[in-house]
């Protein structure tokens, strides 16, 4: 029973997250897991990624119908990251799992820290190839490796490199966390991974429950304030899972 609520209240946190800021689903679903639940952390990161899929694409619906989804400019920084995501799925095994946790913590921590940068150029949304191309495959190859979705550099990406508004940054972020997902899955299936569904399916309905909410909560405040509650999120994680390796 006691699994069965932290499940819940874990997913209700993931979903709003994902709802209202369009990443930080498995930044915070994997040590959820790990930390709270007790699953082995090979087991978390796919669970994470199940769970993060499953939730990303029903908030993508709802980003979408409100048009702040850049299709165009979502698919190209995905498809860039795909076949890295699969290649690091496929090495991540391979890692001292106290490597992971270090190179997680300092991710997280190094793109809240360019969060909260004042941004230097106006938004526009133009879209630059190359750039994208690369920040792409980038974000594909940490979302293989770590067992994330990608959201939390996804949105600093391309407010930073693609020049979107913050909001329809949120909403492509949502389409980027679904492929690359994917893809890290496809990597990971017939692993012989554990899979406790018991756990996976309430954190996966509270989490679809909470991306609603987040979404009509995120809808009250500024872009420049939900970037900073995202930043300071990520910089907390980040915090306690480098003390949890460290100590």
């Amino acid at each position: 029973m006691t699994a069965l609520i932290l499940a819940l209240v874990a997913g209700t946190v993931v979903g709003l997250a994902l709802g209202g800021l369009g990443g930080g689903g498995s930044v915070l679903a994997v040590p959820a897991l790990t930390y709270l639940i007790g699953m082995p952390a090979a087991d978390a990161i796919t669970a994470s990624l199940i769970i993060v899929t499953l939730t990303s694409v029903t908030s993508l619906a709802g980003h979408a119908r409100d048009g702040n989804v850049a299709w165009r400019t979502g698919l190209l920084f995905a498809s860039a990251g795909i076949v890295p995501a699969m290649l690091a799925g496929l090495a991540a095994g391979h890692l001292p799992q106290a490597l992971l946790t270090f190179a997680f913590a300092g991710i997280a921590g190094l793109a809240a820290l360019r969060m909260l940068r004042p941004a230097t150029a106006p938004a526009t949304g133009e879209v630059r190839p190359a750039k994208a191309g690369a920040a792409g495959a980038g974000l594909g190859a940490v979302t293989g490796l770590l067992g994330v979705g990608g959201g939390f550099l996804a949105v600093p990406a391309l407010v930073r490199v693609l020049n979107l508004p913050m909001r329809r940054a949120i909403g492509t972020s949502l389409l980027v966390i679904t492929l690359n997902s994917i893809a890290a899955l496809g990597a990971r299936a017939g692993s012989g991974m554990h899979l406790d569904w018991a756990v996976i399916a309430p954190f996966t309905a509270a989490a679809i429950l909470g991306a609603w909410d987040g979404k009509r909560y995120a809808q009250r405040l500024s872009g420049n304030t939900l970037q900073r509650l995202f930043a300071w999120a990520l910089l907390a994680v980040a915090a306690f899972m480098l003390a949890d390796a460290l100590f």
